[in-house]
């Protein structure tokens, strides 16, 4: 019996060293997780055991230490969480290695070519929409198209102590005494085409302002061809404060280059008089030209977000994580990769950070959770486990080689 016993000590103690080797050989696998072997005794109806058997291989799913990627599309997950993958086939496969790239047609895969799920953005400006499935991630190459300006802001300071324009000139942008001073606003039409656009302010009395609008690329014209400016008067308290609501002032331009006449309003709530020199902060309006993709970067909630050329930024997408009651549940696949089983249960999908689900980090990589010197210490231990095991074989052959000699 004692060779029996021995023989599954040898068996268990070098399917431990081979656990421990491919700890050892995965220590700088992005995202491997250590696994650990289970020992169970032997027996067979009698107090003394038959040996030892090896139960189980149970994976550490411990965070390992979050280190800087290399790629635009590297992710790091801490806390709970998997990154879900489908292959070509269809099959789903979870993965705590976050080195991604892009294939030929734009979807984020890793190295084994599994397409990375998640939420696809869309709409005009993109957006996850409610309810929306997930899927692979498709990172977009074409251009991004213009969009025209239909809102805008102006803030600033008018002088207070401003003359106030003589009420018998007729206001003349070509005559600079007929306006106190004049800002420049920046617009897009639907085919990104820049309009430039005047504002012009001119003081009528005490605390009382008008203002007067033009679009100099594409001026909209009277019925007698001349250029048609936009009016709004303004009022102000004794604190200099704006008192005038609504305070929107309307920008009305041409058809230009084929594309449609611009049109919207341009909100002064912000504007303030004081006795100091009039001074304008820079205006904004909504609309941009088109532009060319510059690159991506993948933030800390998953949003992978795209940089334009037009100094635009724009959601393409966001990574969702699976959780399993039971991540020692899960299959190995090989290539740093798990699958659903019965024992694991069935997957939770949501946004990083929400529910149970660890957080994730765009730019950031998770090294293999392997404590070198613990396996290190480990090898030294089932080595001689190893040897004292087959000292007992050794042992018992001299035992029965001496019981042969005495016949």
């Amino acid at each position: 019996m004692s060779f029996s016993q021995g023989l599954s000590g040898l068996n268990a103690a070098s399917q431990a060293l081979d656990v421990v080797g491919n700890n050892i050989a995965n220590s700088q696998t992005i995202g491997f997780k250590s696994g650990s072997i289970a020992f169970a005794d032997v027996f067979a109806g009698s107090q003394i055991g038959m040996g030892v058997q090896v139960s189980g291989v149970r994976q550490n799913f411990s965070d390992g230490v979050l280190g800087q990627g290399t790629g635009s599309l590297d992710m790091g997950i801490q806390g709970n969480g998997f990154f879900r993958m489908l292959s070509p086939a269809g099959q789903v496969f979870y993965s705590r290695n976050g080195q991604f790239k892009t294939n030929e047609n734009g979807y984020i895969i890793n190295d084994t070519g599994l397409q990375l799920t998640g939420y696809q953005a869309s709409g005009t400006p993109p957006i996850i929409q409610p309810g929306a499935p997930v899927g692979p991630i498709q990172i977009p190459t074409s251009q991004m198209p213009a969009r025209a300006s239909d809102s805008g802001t102006m803030k600033g300071n008018l002088d207070s102590g401003a003359e106030v324009i003589n009420p018998t000139l007729t206001f003349d942008p070509k005559d600079s005494n007929s306006y106190n001073s004049v800002s420049q606003v920046d617009a897009y039409d639907s085919l990104g085409n820049r309009h430039t656009v005047n504002v012009y302010f001119v003081k009528t009395a005490d605390n009382k302002w008008k203002i007067y609008t033009n679009d100099t690329t594409a001026p909209s014209l009277n019925g007698a061809g001349q250029p048609q400016y936009q009016e709004l008067d303004i009022d102000f308290d004794s604190a200099g404060q704006l008192t005038t609501t609504p305070a929107r002032v309307a920008i009305n331009g041409a058809a230009y280059n084929g594309a449609e006449a611009l049109q919207f309003e341009l909100d002064l709530t912000g504007m303030t008089q004081q006795a100091t020199e009039t001074a304008m902060e820079s205006p904004s309006t909504t609309g941009y030209p088109p532009g060319s993709m510059n690159g991506f970067t993948v933030g800390d909630s998953g949003e992978i977000i795209a940089s334009y050329s037009n100094g635009q930024r724009q959601l393409l997408g966001q990574v969702v994580l699976a959780n399993f009651t039971n991540a020692g549940g899960l299959a190995s696949s090989g290539n740093n990769a798990w699958t659903e089983t019965p024992a694991s249960g069935q997957p939770v999908v949501g946004i990083a950070g929400s529910g149970n689900l660890g957080n994730l980090y765009g730019n950031k990589l998770e090294a293999s959770n392997v404590d070198l010197s613990q396996q290190m210490v480990s090898m030294i231990i089932y080595q001689r486990n190893y040897q004292s095991n087959s000292q007992t074989i050794k042992t018992q052959s001299e035992l029965l080689q001496t019981l042969v000699n005495l016949g």
